[in-house]
C-alpha cells in the first residue's frame, strides 16, 4: 500500500525554498511557533523528494551517542547498533531534528561536520569516518519564543544552515488548512479561526504560547466526533494554553463570544 501524501499548504514558497535546498545539499533551520507547520513541512518535502525521513526529538536527555550509536552486548557477541544520525547518513535519508535548542551542547558539536561542507560523522567509537550518502540533508527546527534562558543557537550553528522562518497563515488560509485537515464545514473553520486571531490579538493574557493552527484542528476533530463547539475549544483550545484560573476563564470569555 502506498504512503498517502501529507497535507502540506503552502503559505509563502516555503516548500519550494525547502526543496532547492535539499537538491544544493544545504542542511535546513525552520523556525517558527508551536503549531505552524515545522513538523508537516518536512514531511511533505521527504514524500516529494522520495527520500527516508527520520526525526530526532531533541531534549537535554539526549547524548550523541544516542545520536550516533553504541556496541550492545547481543547473545554473548558485542554489536554495533547505528544512531539515527548514522542511519540517515548511510541512507541518504533526511535527517530532522526537532526543537534543536534543546539539545544538549555535545550533540551540536558532533553535527558540525555534517552540517557544512564535510557532511561526515566521525565515530569515535567505531574509529570510522562515515561520509553521509547522495541525498543525506540535515534538518533542524526551534522556536524562537519559547527557549531556556541560555538555550539559544551558537553562530557557529546557526550559520551553517539556511533558515526559513514559518507563522500562522493569514484567516482565509488557516481556516481552508483546518477545514481541509478536519473535513468540517467552512462554518466552523472560519469561526475557530476567529476564535484564535481574538486571542492572539490579546497580549494582556500573557500566554507562554498563543493558540496555535494545530489546536484548532484539535477543536475541529473534536467536533466532529460530537462534542458541542464551546466544549471542544474549552478542552482543546483553552485548557492546554495555561492552567492560571483567571487566564483560563478570560479565554472561555472568548470562546463564548466568537461560537
Amino acid at each position: 500500500m502506498s504512503t498517502p501524501r501529507p497535507y502540506y499548504r503552502a503559505v509563502a514558497g516555503e516548500l519550494d525554498a525547502a526543496r532547492t535546498a535539499s537538491l544544493a545539499g544545504l542542511p535546513l533551520l525552520l523556525k517558527g511557533p508551536t503549531g505552524s507547520g515545522k513538523s508537516r513541512l518536512v514531511e511533505a518535502l521527504s514524500f516529494e523528494l522520495g527520500r527516508p525521513l527520520i526525526t530526532v526529538a531533541c531534549n537535554d536527555e539526549t547524548s550523541a551517542t544516542d545520536l550516533l550509536g553504541r556496541w550492545l552486548v547481543k547473545g554473548g557477541d558485542t554489536v554495533w547498533q547505528d544512531g539515527p544520525a548514522t542511519r540517515a547518513a548511510r541512507l541518504g535519508a533526511l535527517l530532522y531534528l526537532d526543537e534543536i535548542a534543546e539539545a544538549r551542547d555535545d550533540i551540536l558539536v558532533v553535527l558540525h561536520s555534517l552540517a557544512d561542507h564535510r557532511r561526515e560523522l566521525w565515530l569515535d567509537r567505531r574509529d570510522e569516518r562515515l561520509q553521509a550518502a547522495p541525498g543525506f540533508q540535515l534538518i533542524a527546527s526551534y522556536n524562537p519564543g519559547y527557549r531556556r534562558a541560555a538555550r539559544d543557537l551558537k553562530p557557529s550553528t546557526r550559520q551553517r544552515f539556511v533558515a526559513l522562518s514559518l507563522t500562522y497563515p493569514g484567516p482565509d488560509v488557516e481556516a481552508e488548512i483546518v477545514a481541509t485537515e478536519t473535513g468540517c464545514t467552512p462554518k466552523l473553520a472560519k469561526g475557530l479561526v476567529g476564535l484564535a486571531h481574538k486571542i492572539r490579538s490579546v497580549h494582556e493574557l500573557a500566554l507562554n504560547e498563543t493558540v496555535s493552527t494545530r489546536l484548532l484542528v484539535h477543536a475541529a476533530r473534536m467536533v466532529a466526533a460530537g462534542m458541542d463547539p464551546r466544549a471542544a475549544c474549552h478542552v482543546a483550545v483553552v485548557e492546554p494554553l495555561s492552567d492560571d484560573a483567571e487566564i483560563v476563564q478570560a479565554l472561555r470569555d472568548l470562546v463564548s463570544l466568537a461560537l
